[in-house]
């Protein structure tokens, strides 16, 4: 067993154009393949999303970014069934991806930007323990996705915790 690489998350939002420019402006993501629109038109594409939306499926736009190290942002904006913003779009104690996290060390910077962007900050920023310089802060973009701002790398964060802190 080996641990695999993240490729991607898939997030959806309500107007495509708008949030590749924002995850380009805001975040910093380097577009890889601009919006391009997919139907239920029987070609070997629509098959395959099909068959992975189900009968309700009928079409959306689609666009690909990458983060700074690789990983990439899959956005899709489906036209039938629209997408919708959750009135409750932090569910954490339902299963599945409930936020994604980028690492800036100018936390602030980075949460007045996406306030000042149609986003909102959704916590202070937090100093995860007194001894360590280690910071978050939870923000989500205009269409409800969480985004976690962290100061330093998972890795860091995380190891020299448990590092610190073995039973």
């Amino acid at each position: 067993m080996y641990p695999r690489n993240m490729n991607h998350v898939g997030l959806t939002v309500t107007d495509i154009e708008e949030a590749v420019g924002w995850y380009q402006e805001v975040l910093g993501f380097t577009l890889v393949m601009p919006p391009i629109e997919a139907k239920d038109d029987g070609s070997h594409f629509a098959d395959i999303i099909s068959d992975i939306f189900g009968n309700n499926f009928d079409s959306l736009k689609i666009a690909h970014l990458a983060t700074g190290d690789g990983i990439g942002i899959e956005l899709f904006e489906f036209s039938k069934p629209k997408s919708e913003r959750p009135e409750n779009n932090f569910e954490f104690w339902k299963t599945g991806i409930f936020h994604i996290c980028v690492t800036d060390p100018e936390i602030e910077l980075l949460a007045e930007s996406i306030s000042n962007t149609g986003g909102r900050q959704r916590s202070k920023v937090w100093k995860l323990w007194p001894d360590k310089p280690y910071r978050v802060c939870y923000c989500e973009d205009p269409w409800g996705n969480v985004v976690e701002i962290s100061s330093h790398s998972y890795e860091q964060t995380w190891a020299n915790y448990y590092n610190a802190h073995k039973p």
